[in-house]
């Protein structure tokens, strides 16, 4: 008791000494185009540990050393200034927006070198959370698509479990190329793996998403190989999610939207919210909800197609047995079908915590966990397509049977029967979390942390029957569904000796993939009709391990020339070793204003835990015996008896060369050229299938009772070839504000599979591949050929207005499976279009703005046309007929006109409005 008197004592005796030696100082930030005070600003008395924040109001009080005569002000997206204390009262001090922060430091570029983004070697996007906001899209991975030229991602036509997440790629490379980090830290993977034909088609990513945009300080997207600092998945670059820390002010967020058909009508409410405390602690949290309801964009039924698809083309649409066919479109035109976007329910909290353990120690963590369900729509199952055996209608003796059947017990059943849609439902679950210590001792920094991730996705299909069940059939379905998780320990540390900065870690990290069968009654027989689930036989549980390390030498010569050098080890323990390295450099000349950059690395991917062991396989009845087919993983028998050989890791080697220019103060330029040669690429094959018994394949399918079969194989070499070019133009004086224009674009040179297939023996000699016409041009035409993008921002007073136009290349596909064997000739291909977005904002108060964005302003949609590439197709789009047909194969009778069957460039919403109150508290 006596020794906390005396400290208690000393301790004020040294306060009122302290105070002596100062002075209090005191003042107003605001922003000076705008006018509006500034929160969260750092005010530190220069030369000394002395510091605060600004408050809500702009407003702060600071204690400062009398020997301090000068204040250094400096915010995140401002230019830091330096103000003379003086002998002056309160302070009046306004900061200029900096709207490219080409200062900030860059913290995804390597391990121990965190460096600028002028003085990196490597291209960098890096985009705060007003660029996101800006965008009025909804999710983070659509606002992404309208802000970074290299990134691509789009609703597919046809949902079901897509509905969950929307494949991403960068470079035209798979959503499983990017790795994706949350504060330097891997993201776990989706447990979907994406089968839809459309671009990510045998892959899976992280669910981006699930990451609320409100919770972002900031996005840094590497644009580089880097499986040499980070390990698997990064063989296109790394996503680092920066999350809000230090606690600037409370706001609110209130979204609402609209199409402009009136449709898809979107909702969201959000709270960013924390909390400051001790020296340099924080903690910062984010809750969100929000909801999205399904926009339809059906189109109207073909009817020649509609009868060449369920009737006889070669009767007339009078006749007996296509007369079902014409009245029922006569009422119906659309055939009910409801296609679109599903409607999605998401409620997301996120929290990040920093605590200082020591003067230059802290204990960090940040945690989020995501609940989303969403709801989409079958094709709309037609009498004449799908009965219900008297399941799902009740009976109208006054109805029409649109059936066609001539059994007098079925006419009776089906009067007033006009068919049935099928729902998905699908429920998620994602969360991640870390904790780690990092600290400083005499020069070395070492940063320990541990973190855990894991996703589910539980699936229900209702208002539907199983076929080969009848009238015995449920009409509501528990498919099963899948569940991903990984645990992760890095250790890292670091030491700059003058000019050299010596980095080293390692990682250890495990992963389970979970295979949850469905309900008997979703996979007996045929299945639930639309959606079946997933067989008992099928369900599995299954982890790997693995553990890397790597060293990284970083050498500043002299100051205008940077060395680095990367190399990594891992193994794993279901294929065995990896080994990559990566050497990079930097050149700048005539101060600063030029620099020159170039890497080489090599790199590699792991095959994911869903590509070696998922098996999706269906019973049907063939000849009046039971055949299998569908996915086969490649510790099957099946897949052994063909020859598919185990997979191994993918390998990449990288280039990439460019040139930055930093021609003043406010303008800046980077155009970097890329080469990514991918050997023993992951693809998921063709259905593959042979009828000749003569031949090992139909001998193999044979005696396996098989009908066909698909699998995962490293079947391919790529080439990947592009320009990315970013150019920014800011604070120029127009009127009584600033504006700032921005031009960023990304063009495919090449994209191009090298050489020959992988083919296995079997499959070879049988005259079948692993890869037919549909899944190459998938692979190499799917995304946009290139994107640009041409923006301005302007703020005067008040009021801020942004406007952005995204031009989207060209895409294409032969799409074999909608449209036939004619499609060898023929390709779909979509046009290029340009989508304007408009942002305008405006300061109703210091605390209360408001913001309304339109989407695509001048209502853009995807067009496409078919293309002959030789005689024998351009002999089919000459005759109206045939073309017609084909068309009409292509979109399911006209039921997906806008798109096709499979996917475009971008949406095909048309125009969409999105409103937001923000309030600062």
């Amino acid at each position: 008791m006596r020794k906390n008197l005396i400290y208690v004592l000393l301790l004020g005796t040294l306060s009122t000494m302290s105070l002596a030696q100062s002075r209090q100082v005191s003042g107003i930030i605001t922003d000076q185009t705008s006018g509006a005070p500034i929160a969260g600003v750092n005010i530190l008395a220069k030369g000394s540990a002395t510091g605060t924040a600004s408050d809500p109001d702009g407003k702060f009080v600071l204690q400062v050393p009398t020997s301090s005569t000068v204040l250094v002000v400096s915010s995140v997206g401002y230019f830091t200034r330096e103000v003379p204390i003086g002998t002056q009262g309160e302070l009046t001090i306004t900061l200029e927006p900096s709207t490219s922060q080409l200062d900030e430091i860059v913290v995804s570029v390597g391990r121990g070198s965190q460096r600028t983004f002028t003085d990196t070697p490597l291209p960098v996007d890096n985009l705060t959370v007003k660029d996101l906001a800006s965008t009025g899209q909804f999710t983070f991975d659509k606002a992404l698509q309208y802000r970074v030229p290299s990134f691509s991602t789009v609703n597919t036509p046809v949902n079901d479990a897509t509905t969950l997440l929307d494949p991403y790629e960068i470079r035209n490379l798979g959503p499983s190329r990017t790795l994706i980090l949350i504060n330097g830290k891997r993201k776990n993977l989706s447990s979907l793996l994406y089968v839809q034909f459309a671009p990510g088609r045998g892959e899976t990513g992280a669910d981006l998403s699930s990451i609320p945009t409100d919770a972002i300080k900031r996005v840094e997207i590497l644009r580089d190989g880097a499986s040499a600092q980070y390990g698997s998945d990064a063989i296109a670059g790394v996503m680092n999610v920066i999350l809000k820390d230090k606690y600037e002010y409370t706001t609110i967020n209130v979204t609402s939207g609209v199409t402009s058909k009136g449709d898809g009508g979107s909702y969201g409410l959000s709270l960013n919210s924390g909390k400051n405390f001790a020296r340099g602690g924080f903690i910062n949290y984010t809750v969100g909800f929000n909801q999205a309801n399904t926009a339809v964009r059906s189109g109207t039924i073909d009817l020649p197609t509609e009868i060449a698809t369920f009737g006889d083309a070669s009767q007339s649409a009078t006749s007996p047995v296509n007369l079902p066919i014409t009245n029922y479109l006569k009422a119906y035109p659309t055939a009910n079908n409801i296609n679109g976007t599903g409607e999605t329910s998401a409620a997301k909290f996120l929290i990040n915590l920093g605590i200082p353990i020591s003067e230059t120690g802290q204990f960090y963590s940040n945690a989020a966990f995501v609940t989303k369900k969403v709801r989409s729509n079958a094709n709309y199952r037609t009498p004449y397509w799908k009965k219900d055996y008297g399941l799902l209608h009740t009976v109208n003796p006054n109805g029409v049977d649109y059936t066609g059947s001539t059994d007098p017990a079925d006419i009776a059943l089906y009067k007033g029967y006009i068919g049935y849609q099928p729902t998905f439902e699908g429920d998620l679950s994602d969360y991640n979390a870390t904790l780690g210590v990092k600290d400083e001792r005499e020069g070395w920094v070492y940063d320990v942390s541990f973190t855990a991730g894991g996703n589910q996705q539980l699936y229900t299909v209702s208002n539907t029957v199983n076929h080969s069940l009848q009238s015995a059939s449920p009409t509501s379905f528990k498919p099963g569904g899948y569940k991903f998780g990984h645990v992760v320990g890095n250790v890292d540390v670091s030491k700059t000796f003058n000019t050299i900065t010596l980095a080293f870690g390692a990682e250890t990290r495990k992963e389970t993939y979970i295979i949850i069968a469905g309900d008997e009654a979703s996979y007996a027989g045929e299945g639930a009709n639309s959606f079946p689930g997933i067989r008992a036989e099928n369900a599995t549980t299954n982890s790997r391990f693995n553990l890397g390390g790597y060293a990284n030498l970083s050498w500043d010569i002299i100051p205008q020339w940077l060395v680095e050098g990367t190399v990594r080890g891992e193994r794993y323990s279901d294929f065995g070793n990896a080994f990559v390295w990566k050497g990079s450099t930097r050149y700048k000349l005539a101060d600063d204003k030029i620099i020159f950059r170039t890497s080489v690395s090599t790199g590699f991917r792991a095959p994911t835990l869903h590509q070696i062991y998922a098996q999706s396989t269906q019973a049907s009845s063939a000849n009046g015996t039971i055949v299998l087919s569908g996915l086969f993983n490649n510790r099957s028998k099946e897949a052994f008896a063909l020859g598919i050989p185990l997979l191994k890791p993918e390998k990449s080697v990288n280039y990439t060369v460019g040139v930055g220019l930093n021609l003043t103060d406010n303008l800046s330029i980077t155009l970097d050229a890329y080469e990514i040669d991918i050997r023993d690429r992951i693809v998921y094959s063709s259905s593959i299938t042979s009828n000749d018994p003569g031949t090992a394949l139909g001998e193999i399918l044979a005696n396996g009772g098989l009908s066909s079969v698909q699998f995962f194989i490293n079947g391919i070499k790529t080439k990947t070839q592009g320009v990315d070019f970013v150019a920014n133009y800011k604070n120029i004086a127009v009127g009584a504000g600033k504006l700032g224009i921005n031009v960023a674009g990304n063009y495919n040179l090449a994209n191009k599979i090298i050489g020959n297939p992988n083919d296995p023996a079997a499959i070879r000699q049988a005259g079948a591949t692993i890869l037919n016409t549909q899944v190459k041009s998938l692979l190499t035409e799917g995304r946009p050929k290139y994107k640009m993008i041409l923006g301005g921002d302007y703020a005067a007073n008040n009021w801020s207005v942004a406007l952005n136009n995204t031009l989207f290349g060209p895409t294409a596909f032969q799409d074999l499976d909608n449209g036939g064997a004619v499609m060898q000739n023929i390709k779909q291909k979509f046009s290029p279009a340009v989508v304007t977005d408009l942002n305008v904002g405006y300061n109703i108060t210091k605390n209360i703005i408001a913001s309304f964005t339109v989407n695509n302003l001048f209502n853009v949609l995807p067009k496409w046309k078919l293309e002959a590439l030789n005689a024998q197709g351009q002999t089919v789009l000459n005759d109206a007929s045939s073309r017609n047909l084909l068309e009409g194969y292509l979109t399911f009778s006209g039921r997906y006109r806008i798109l096709g069957y499979n996917g475009s460039q971008f949406s095909q919403l048309g125009t969409t409005f999105m409103g937001q109150l923000t309030f600062k508290l």
